[in-house]
């Protein structure tokens, strides 16, 4: 697990650096079809609030990626596992989507 830097520029606003913790909506980039994507639109927005994120040792686990100051791993599928960065609950109709496609898994 690695901390966001605190002096990452932020690119929209030249002379400003990112907010550590990452709070609010960013677009996550599918690199596979994982399960509990399936019927979202291409890179759709979720709800982050964390200053940490992982770097997986075997990167075959990474299905999505977030841009925030740099690329990192913000959905994780490997068999019957799932992981996300970011709050699904918090993610309105894309979330709900995420959700109900983990509980159609679970039956």
């Amino acid at each position: 697990m690695r901390r966001f830097a605190d002096d990452m520029p932020d690119p929209a606003r030249p002379g400003t650096r990112l907010k550590v913790p990452h709070m609010g909506w960013n677009r996550v980039r599918a690199l596979r079809p994982a399960p509990i994507l399936a019927g979202l639109p291409e890179e759709p927005y979720f709800y982050f609030v964390h200053s940490y994120y992982v770097e997986p040792a075997d990167p075959s686990v990474t299905a999505g990626v977030t841009e925030y100051g740099h690329r990192f791993t913000s959905v994780i599928w490997r068999e019957n596992l799932f992981a996300t960065q970011f709050h699904p609950e918090k993610s309105q109709a894309a979330g709900l989507t995420l959700l109900r496609n983990f509980a159609s898994l679970a039956r």
